[in-house]
């Protein structure tokens, strides 16, 4: 099966709670497809949008070229309209929105508040102590939306910094799901989960609050099980949760997003210095994330039939295969602000995983709008 890119003239991919093939007639896929020039303007800039953190406000901090906001995502077979704010903030009236997940979900939230807030501003309505879970609330269509820290979507305990430092290994209980989203699960009409890419950190496996080995833990007398087997444990887990909850609302899957990292990674020099989309075949995901995309959709397939069966909206939201082919589309050294100016030469940590804001993420949002008009 061909997950994410083919090199045959048969593509198989998700769509709803089945499989089907795009040689099929009048079939369309929202997520297979390519980058095209687009002529109009980004919904908001880094001016007109308050809620761009500061390492995702590339224009601010000096990144020269722009031709990375002058591409649309063009899906295969069918026209993809861009998000119109005051119909999404219709559709949502009265509705709440969580996107669950690690700081990719952060991102996304951030890109989506900048779009809808070109009709009316978001009011911040809470966050925790650290700022990684907020919710605002748009008043005069009382609809809210949410993002939830929960990078494993499992009960975790992480000694690691704002700026990713460790003291300790991440400990980890594949068989207890995060309660800042479960005590939270039945209040939501939509929501949006994904995970990943923490799996890879040094972690220490529990179950039944034994220890039953780890990833990546070189300096302890633990078991090797690897990332793969926990985050399959997991995302299992996760779903099984989903499938016999009943919700009566609308639950969406998202893929991982792939990093572009060339010439190293985040810690030993990698840069990400594109300045244009790539073709299919150009970029492939590296062997980690693509024994994570893997996991994800043959655990999704399982369980979706059975969400259907319990009448559990179910959806994957496949953002994998658009994004791999944006590495112009991240901070990369534009993290940090001016970090060339004055003719500074020194090293700079490049990020090419988070998106620049505008950017391709806000297609996401496109994306989003066209999956909730098909459940009303």
């Amino acid at each position: 099966m061909c997950y994410w890119s083919c090199t045959s003239t048969l593509l198989i991919y998700f769509t709803g709670n089945e499989l089907q093939s795009l040689d099929s007639p009048g079939k369309c896929s929202l997520f297979v497809g390519d980058w095209v020039p687009y002529q109009g303007e980004p919904l908001y800039t880094n001016n007109s949008c308050s809620f761009i953190e500061e390492h995702q406000n590339c224009m601010k901090n000096g990144r020269p070229d722009k031709d990375y906001l002058y591409w649309r995502w063009s899906p295969l077979g069918c026209e993809l309209p861009r998000l119109e704010p005051e119909t999404f903030l219709e559709l949502m009236r009265n509705k709440s929105l969580a996107l669950i997940g690690d700081s990719i979900s952060r991102n996304h939230v951030q890109s989506l508040l900048c779009m809808l807030s070109t009709v009316e501003n978001a009011v911040q309505v809470y966050h925790d102590e650290e700022y990684r879970s907020r919710r605002w609330i748009f008043p005069s269509y009382s609809f809210t939306v949410s993002v939830i820290w929960s990078p494993f979507l499992a009960k975790a305990l992480i000694f690691e910094d704002m700026n990713g430092v460790s003291t300790s290994e991440i400990e980890l209980h594949l068989d207890e799901l995060d309660q800042s989203w479960t005590n939270q699960f039945d209040s939501f009409d939509y929501m949006i989960f994904s995970s990943g890419k923490w799996f890879i950190k040094g972690t220490i496996y529990y179950e039944d609050n034994q220890i039953l080995g780890c990833h990546y833990c070189p300096k302890r007398n633990f078991t090797e099980l690897g990332y793969n087997f926990a985050f399959r444990r997991v995302i299992k887990n996760v779903f099984d949760y989903i499938i016999q909850s009943k919700h009566k609302g609308m639950i969406f899957y998202r893929t991982l997003t792939p990093d572009h990292f060339e010439n190293g990674q985040w810690f030993s020099g990698g840069t990400c210095n594109r300045s244009s989309p790539s073709k299919g075949g150009e970029f492939e995901l590296n062997e980690m994330d693509e024994y994570l995309r893997n996991i994800e959709l043959s655990e999704f397939e399982k369980a979706s039939d059975k969400a259907s069966e319990n009448g559990v909206k179910l959806k994957l939201f496949d953002v994998t295969n658009l994004s791999l082919l944006r590495p112009d589309g991240h901070p990369g050294p534009y993290r940090f602000f001016q970090p060339f100016a004055n003719g500074k030469t020194g090293k700079v940590v490049n990020d090419c995983l988070h998106w620049c804001l505008p950017g391709p993420i806000d297609y996401w949002n496109d994306l989003l709008m066209e999956m909730v008009k098909d459940t009303h």
